[in-house]
């Protein structure tokens, strides 16, 4: 008998040992269908330690780092560095857990960049004056200012430097039209201290820059004679006929027309109270309302009203009264 069961027994281990075996097998593929059914590859991404997120492939967030963060476009921005690199780890991500490229590469560009600005300094006679987003703007101010002050005889050093900067704050760059503005007002300071020294004299801030005509003084201020009823109220340079008379700053004409002793006469308001004679003129190159620059041609020298030869008869006048003009010029 025991011959007997030895076989069968024999026959049933085996048998259970194969239900066994299939039914681990079994329960390994259940679990490993479960986890993949819930689960996905994917790698897990960290920066200085600390945990981002999620993405499925790292040679394609590499290319979104690339385009997105390295190679990012803006008008000041040079250059863009990493300061950590991201580290990959693989693992098994829950199917529901959302794989955020994008949530990680903004991450990155808020936190974990360093980026380079450029911006241009447009600087006059060692002064900074504007700061411009690039070259070329500050090139057109720059040739702006030069055309402008072009044949002035103004000493302006203009110069264009760049300047980086990590700080954004750095920048404070303006419009081509705000920073011409800027330098231009930088020149004109420049050109009013230019013509303030060789002005030949300033009365009540009006600059006197050009003498009317050149020629010998044949009568002073406050001088009697025979020729005329009271002291003279101006002084007499004597010139030949049709010699250009300048006016001798800037303002605007109140009289041309003849007017009695003086002949043809011009008036100038330079403002301020301040206002110039030219008498005895020929001929009259302005009308009233016109406005003149120091140095215009406004009447030719003449010997018109009274008057016993060719010359000039210039007055100058502060609030309405005259003044001997050799306290200024001459």
């Amino acid at each position: 008998m025991n011959i007997i069961l030895k076989p069968k027994f024999s026959h049933y281990t085996k048998d259970l040992a194969k239900i066994v075996i299939i039914a681990i097998i079994t329960g390994f593929l259940l679990i490993l269908a479960s986890i993949f059914i819930k689960y996905e590859p994917g790698y897990e991404v960290t920066i200085a330690a600390k945990k981002l997120g999620y993405i499925e492939n790292v040679s394609e967030f590499e290319k979104l780092i690339e385009e997105n963060v390295i190679n990012q476009k803006g008008t000041n921005i040079a250059n863009v560095e990493l300061t950590d690199q991201p580290v990959y780890k693989k693992v098994l991500v829950e199917r529901n857990m959302y794989l955020n490229d994008q949530d990680i590469i903004d991450e990155i560009k808020e936190n974990n960049v360093i980026i380079t600005y450029k911006y241009y300094e447009v600087s006059l006679n060692d002064e900074i004056r504007a700061n411009v987003d690039t070259l070329e703007d500050a090139e057109e101010v720059v040739n702006t200012i030069k055309e402008e002050f072009d044949g002035d005889g103004l000493d302006l050093d203009l110069q264009i430097n760049e300047y980086y900067t990590e700080n954004i704050e750095d920048l404070n760059t303006e419009t081509v039209e705000v920073a011409s503005t800027a330098v231009e007002t930088a020149a004109e300071e420049v050109k009013e201290e230019k013509e303030k020294n060789e002005a030949l004299a300033i009365i009540n801030d009006i600059k006197l820059s050009v003498l009317p005509v050149t020629g010998r003084i044949t009568s002073r201020y406050g001088v009697a004679s025979s020729i005329r009823r009271s002291a003279h109220t101006g002084l007499d340079i004597a010139c030949t006929q049709g010699t250009d008379i300048k006016a001798i700053s800037a303002g605007t004409v109140t009289f041309s027309n003849y007017k009695g002793s003086y002949g043809n006469l011009v008036k100038i308001d330079h403002g301020n109270g301040v206002e110039t004679w030219y008498g005895h003129c020929s001929k009259l190159y302005v009308d009233v309302g016109t406005k003149v620059a120091a140095g215009d041609v406004i009447a030719a020298v003449g010997s018109t009203g009274n008057s016993t030869g060719p010359h000039l008869h210039f007055e100058i006048r502060i609030n309405g009264k005259t003044v001997d003009p050799q306290n200024y010029v001459y």
